[in-house]
């Protein structure tokens, strides 16, 4: 007998239906041949602390560092998980073979370990991996069983990244929370949480501190076309006034022009944050309300699995393109051209180096109905899609100088020669001014002849500097996907991404958590620190805590161990290590801050039976 443990009861149907296991019992399907059956999400977690030590139950400064010898799970103490596990042991002893179908990543692989591990199930193991729930790629799937200790290195690197934040969480948390935190508020300390926090107060403070200061430009309108002065702007606007005095009544004259014919690209395919950063910008929608409907899109079978983090496709995907692109029938008037045609195959979609266990967010040319939000997500991953097997766009790059009386003068704009493919997703015309993405570049420069010569309208325009932007969420999403680092260069950014801080399927969670613990609030699309978030972060000294830089490094050790390039003892040794000198640090600082939450959470210093209210249960998982 086979046993499919699934990662959720959806999955679990999936999969029963296609090994025709049609006989529904109490926590699982059955056939002649297969088992399936399911966990949803974590069954088992860490130890809590006073699962190592009756001690560390207490909250006290003296108990800390809590740094256990051995890291131990268990199954969590919910009546319906207890049941659940249950049936999966029992399965488990019954079976031959396992083959673990939990979610194809590495919160998936620890999942599903956790269980089998606390299950004492010794049973061998294949790992069904696939990257969609079409019927087409399970079936492929199951052809291709992979055998299970070939993703023990994933199972490594999601143990170390868990205990990583269990010893920095757990530890921090109550550190803090005793020290500056006033009675009874726990102020919650986190490996990626906290230098999230301090970007976006560093910010803050960017934008308090500016002063801004006015500056002048000069611009002058010849044939209805806005030049500007090509020296730039005046810090004293005498200067501007005597610039304006000697060229108004002069004529203006066409210098030179120069035309190049230039390509634009299509937007790389999604990976996870790239989705969420669009929908943030485009729809409004949260990063976690982004997350949530690109996997609900997944269950339906009409995506690719979407936590990923690249933006390639392997090469062994592009024969299967146009059979995608023809079962798109509501999206015909956009792929008909494409069909019965040789598919493109660029540099810029296909690349093996680039893809390790998932490819890049795609259709699975699956139909289905879907409401008002899904439908926007999904419209844009297949519009993205099918824009990059159009031809590129070709444009026209004008830049047009002029002069009066020997100052100089410069005009650019754009002209679209052959839309390409941008027939299938329009420029974007932003409401705000302030969108970096808006398409507003396709000015078009009406013809020049060199040496022509004409009347123009001078003035000078009044403005000032401006401060920094506040993080909106897709901001703050980029801003930890490359450690803080502001990079706009897509190339330099795919490079960045192995020192990002927290993981594509992660961060959106990581946000939720800095609103649910009152350290951010949203200000209209704007995220701004609260008081208690302001004062957390000026009270930690450690830059190891609150640096995304430094926590970056971290996360690259992680992916490192995921590689098998790196130890997991060592970096487990090395988190004990720092958190062991935190403790001696902040125990012995002279910082008599005192922190209270506007929505305090509360915890006891007593081992008590009765609990203070709202008091973290033992349940709680530290967070990261």
């Amino acid at each position: 007998m086979k046993l499919c443990i699934a990662e959720k009861p959806s999955v679990a149907r999936e999969i029963a239906k296609l090994l025709k296991a049609n006989t529904k019992r109490d926590g699982y399907y059955e056939s002649t041949n297969y088992i399936v059956t399911w966990t949803f999400g974590h069954l088992c977690s860490l130890y809590a602390p006073d699962d190592y030590r009756k001690e560390w139950k207490k909250w006290q400064l003296d108990g800390l560092p809590m740094l256990p010898e051995r890291f131990e799970t268990k199954v969590m103490p919910d009546k319906g998980v207890k049941k659940q596990f249950d049936v999966i042991k029992k399965l488990c002893a019954k079976a031959d073979l396992i083959i673990n179908c939990g979610d194809a990543g590495q919160e998936g692989e620890l999942i599903q370990r956790w269980v089998l591990k606390e299950a004492k199930c010794t049973k061998p193991i294949k790992r069904l991996w696939i990257s969609s729930l079409t019927t087409e790629a399970m079936k492929d799937g199951f052809r291709n069983l992979k055998n299970g200790d070939d993703f023990d290195s994933l199972y490594y690197a999601g143990m170390s990244r868990a205990i990583g934040d269990w010893i920095l969480g757990m530890n921090a948390t109550r550190l803090y929370t005793l020290k500056y935190g006033s009675y009874g508020t726990v102020l919650s300390i986190g490996r990626v949480q906290t230098p999230t926090l301090a970007m976006v107060v560093e910010r803050h403070h960017e934008i308090e501190k500016f002063v801004s200061t006015p500056f002048w430009e000069l611009e002058t309108l010849f044939r209805r076309v806005s030049f500007r002065y090509e020296e730039g702007r005046f810090e004293k606007k005498h200067e501007a006034d005597r610039l304006l005095e000697k060229i108004k009544d002069e004529d203006f004259k066409i210098a030179n022009f120069e035309k190049k014919k230039g390509k634009e690209y299509a937007p790389r395919l999604f990976d996870l944050t790239s989705l969420q950063v669009f929908c943030n910008k485009r729809f409004g929608l949260s990063a976690d309300q982004t997350l949530k409907i690109a996997q609900s899109l997944y269950e339906r079978k009409v995506i690719s699995y979407p936590r990923v983090d690249t933006t390639y496709l392997p090469h062994d995907q592009h024969p299967k393109i146009a059979g995608i692109l023809a079962k798109l029938a509501n999206y015909s008037h956009l792929t008909q051209s494409l069909l019965g045609k040789p598919i493109k195959k660029s540099k810029r979609v296909f690349n093996d180096k680039k893809v390790t266990d998932h490819h890049a967010i795609i259709p699975t040319g699956q139909q289905t109905n879907l409401d008002a939000n899904h439908e926007k997500v999904y419209d844009a991953i297949v519009k993205v899609f099918i824009a990059n097997f159009y031809p590129d766009c070709i444009v026209s790059n004008t830049t047009v100088y002029g002069e009066v009386v020997e100052e100089k003068f410069k005009a650019t704009g754009k002209e679209i020669i052959d839309l390409g493919w941008k027939e299938v997703i329009p420029p974007y015309k932003s409401k705000s001014k302030d969108d970096e993405d808006s398409d507003e570049s396709d000015k078009f420069i009406p013809v020049f002849k060199k040496d022509e010569v004409g009347p123009h309208e001078s003035k000078i325009l009044e403005k000032k500097t401006s401060p920094p932007k506040y993080f909106t969420e897709a901001m703050l999403l980029r801003a930890m996907e490359t450690a803080g680092k502001q990079v706009d260069d897509e190339e330099l950014r795919e490079l960045m991404k192995s020192n990002g801080i927290g993981r594509p399927s992660t961060r959106a969670n990581i946000i939720e958590t800095l609103f649910k613990r009152d350290y951010i609030k949203r200000v209209r699309k704007n995220l701004h620190p609260t008081n208690t978030g302001i004062q957390l972060i000026s009270v930690i000294e450690n830059p190891l805590l609150k640096s995304a830089e430094l926590t970056g490094m971290w996360e690259k050790k992680l992916k490192d161990i995921e590689d098998q390039n790196y130890s997991p003892v060592r970096f487990i040794n090395e988190m004990k290590s720092m958190v062991d000198n935190l403790v001696t640090e902040v125990r012995m600082s002279k910082n008599t801050t005192r922190i209270t939450a506007a929505n305090p959470r509360t915890y006891t210093k007593k081992t008590n039976k009765k609990k203070t209210k709202g008091a973290p249960s033992k349940k709680k998982k530290s967070t990261k």
